[in-house]
C-alpha cells in the first residue's frame, strides 16, 4: 500500500512540474578573444598573393565563424615603404574590427632603452588617431612586440607608468601556439610548389593549435579550477589566412565561445594589464604557475624543421 501511495505522489508531483532530481547546470563554455599582430604586413608573401588578399581571407573567415569584433595591432613603419598596405587597415575597420597599438617599428623593449621605446610608441599614435577618427573607437590597447615587457625592473615599471599616463590597457596573451613560425616556410614551399611540404605545414599547424588548448586549459584548471577567458595571439600571415577557417572550426569543436578583447580582459585575471598603474606582476599562466611552484604541463613541439624545409 505504501508503494502505491508513493507512486501516486510522484505522479502528482510530476504534474505540478516538480522532480526528484534537479537538472544539472549546463557546463560553462570556455571563452576566447582572438587578436592579430603585425598589421598591415607579417612575413613574406607567397608568389601571386598580396597583403590585401591575405587580410580579406582572414576577415572573411572571422565573419563566417561569427567571431566577435577582433583587435589587430598595428606597426605603422610598414606604410613608409608600402603605403598601399593602408588598404589592409581600412578593410579591417570596414569589417567592424578594431585597431590597437603594436609600436611603430615592432621594437623589442628588452633590446632598447625605455626612452627609445617610448618614442617609438609615440610615433605610432598619429596613424591610429587618423584611422579611427570617424568612429568612437578605443585604440588604446597595447600589445608588446615580441611580448617583451622589459628586461629590468626599471624598464617594466617605467613602461607601465608611460602606458598608464596615456590611457592604455595591455593586450595580454594567454593562449598561443607560435603561429608566426609557419608563415615564412609556407611562402618558400609555395614558391617551390612542394605540396607534400605544404600539407605537413598545414597539419602541424592544426596539431600545435590543438595541443595548446590542453596546455593552457590545464594551467588555468590548476590555478583556478576553471577556465579564465583566454586571449589568443595570431598574426596576419599567409598560412594564418589559409588555415583560419579550419582553425576556427577546431576551436568551435572544443566548445569555445568567441568574445571581444574587452570582455575577456574584464576578468580579474587581467587586472594588472587593464590597469598599468599597478606594479608589475606575473600576467601569464606560465608566470603564475612558476610563482606558485606548480609543474607546467608538457608541450608538444612541432615536427617541422622551420629553418630547413623547402630550402
Amino acid at each position: 500500500m505504501c508503494n502505491v501511495v508513493a507512486a501516486v505522489l510522484l505522479v502528482f508531483a510530476a504534474t505540478l512540474g516538480f522532480s526528484q532530481v534537479s537538472a544539472a547546470p549546463a557546463p560553462i563554455a570556455p571563452q576566447m578573444a582572438i587578436t592579430f599582430d603585425d598589421l598591415p604586413a607579417h612575413g613574406p608573401l607567397p608568389p601571386g598573393e598580396s597583403r590585401i588578399e591575405i587580410a580579406t581571407k582572414i576577415i572573411a573567415a572571422l565573419h563566417e565563424a561569427r567571431v566577435a569584433p577582433v583587435y589587430g595591432f598595428v606597426n605603422g613603419a610598414d606604410l613608409e615603404q608600402h603605403p598601399g598596405d593602408e588598404d589592409v587597415l581600412k578593410a579591417w575597420r570596414e569589417a567592424g574590427n578594431m585597431l590597437g597599438d603594436h609600436s611603430w617599428s615592432h621594437m623589442n623593449l628588452n633590446q632598447h632603452s625605455l626612452e627609445e621605446f617610448e618614442a617609438d610608441v609615440n610615433r605610432n599614435q598619429p596613424l591610429l588617431m587618423q584611422l579611427t577618427k570617424d568612429k568612437n573607437e578605443d585604440w588604446h590597447w597595447f600589445r608588446f612586440p615580441f611580448l617583451a615587457e622589459g628586461d629590468t625592473s626599471e624598464k617594466r615599471a617605467g613602461i607601465r607608468k608611460f602606458l598608464a599616463q596615456r590611457g592604455y590597457k595591455i593586450a595580454a596573451v594567454t593562449m598561443s601556439f607560435g603561429d608566426y613560425q609557419w608563415n615564412e616556410p609556407y611562402a618558400r614551399c609555395k614558391a617551390k610548389g612542394d605540396e607534400k611540404a605544404i600539407a605537413l605545414l598545414q597539419s602541424s599547424f592544426l596539431s600545435a593549435a590543438e595541443d595548446s588548448i590542453s596546455y593552457y586549459r590545464d594551467m588555468s584548471g590548476a590555478l583556478y579550477r576553471r577556465d579564465i577567458p583566454y586571449v589568443l595571439l595570431m598574426h596576419i600571415g599567409a598560412l594564418d589566412a589559409e588555415m583560419l577557417p579550419r582553425l576556427l572550426r577546431l576551436y568551435q569543436s572544443k566548445g569555445f565561445e568567441f568574445v571581444t578583447l574587452e570582455k575577456a580582459e574584464s576578468n580579474e585575471f587581467y587586472r594588472q594589464d587593464t590597469d598599468p598603474s599597478l606594479p608589475p606582476a606575473s600576467d601569464t599562466l606560465e608566470g603564475l604557475m612558476a610563482d606558485r611552484h606548480l609543474a607546467i604541463p608538457t608541450h608538444v613541439v612541432p615536427v617541422v624543421q622551420f629553418d630547413t624545409i623547402c630550402r
